[in-house]
């Protein structure tokens, strides 16, 4: 399995100068997420996702000797699909700014992987995200209950045919450490009161 990072946001919603992936908690929110990644132990290969959006979080990852691969910066979607077009491995995907993230949570979502699902968006609850004072953009009903992106799925990319019309499923998973991204200065303040 390889292990993909979502690293070429703009954070626009931040509304800051700098770019959102290099806000610290300890260090930079995305070294916090590549860390998960090698602590799990889950992946052949490990590689972050950038854009013409994130420069510094590039220089930064580069550095620090992650694989690169450069998309457009045109979307969350669109840039994860001009990758996983060229990957035959299954993936682990998920956004750089899940600062809790860790090795345990990560290898408990890599057992969840079954080959027969082309694509398994890990979502939490509304109930459980206001229970932390946590609010999000993207929701889907899921088991009549109203649920949230956490920006994490498991794809069997050898099923994918066409990336515009892939049948999704979820798993729910109310678990603080993929919960909690950073989307807002909000998040941010909370992230540091914590």
């Amino acid at each position: 399995m390889i292990g993909i990072v979502m690293a070429g946001g703009k954070g626009t919603r931040m509304e800051l100068e700098q770019e959102k992936l290099l806000l610290k908690y300890k260090k930079p929110v995305i070294l916090h997420v590549i860390d998960a990644l090698d602590e799990s132990k889950c992946f052949s290969k490990v590689m972050a996702i950038t854009s013409p959006n994130s420069p510094k979080t590039k220089a930064l990852l580069t550095k620090s000797n992650i694989e690169i691969v450069d998309s457009s910066g045109t979307g969350f979607v669109t840039d994860l699909n001009q990758v996983l077009s060229s990957i035959s491995d299954p993936v682990f995907v998920t956004s750089g700014d899940l600062p809790f993230l860790d090795g345990k949570i990560i290898m408990n979502i890599v057992s969840l992987y079954n080959p027969e699902n082309i694509w398994t968006s890990i979502i939490v609850t509304k109930e459980f995200l206001d229970s932390l004072n946590l609010t999000s953009e993207f929701m889907v009903t899921f088991n009549d209950q109203k649920c949230f992106f956490t920006g994490i799925s498991l794809i069997n990319t050898k099923k994918i045919n066409n990336l515009t019309q892939i049948k999704e499923t979820f798993q729910i998973l109310d678990d603080k450490r993929v919960a909690f991204n950073l989307n807002t200065k909000q998040d941010y303040e909370l992230l540091n009161a914590s």
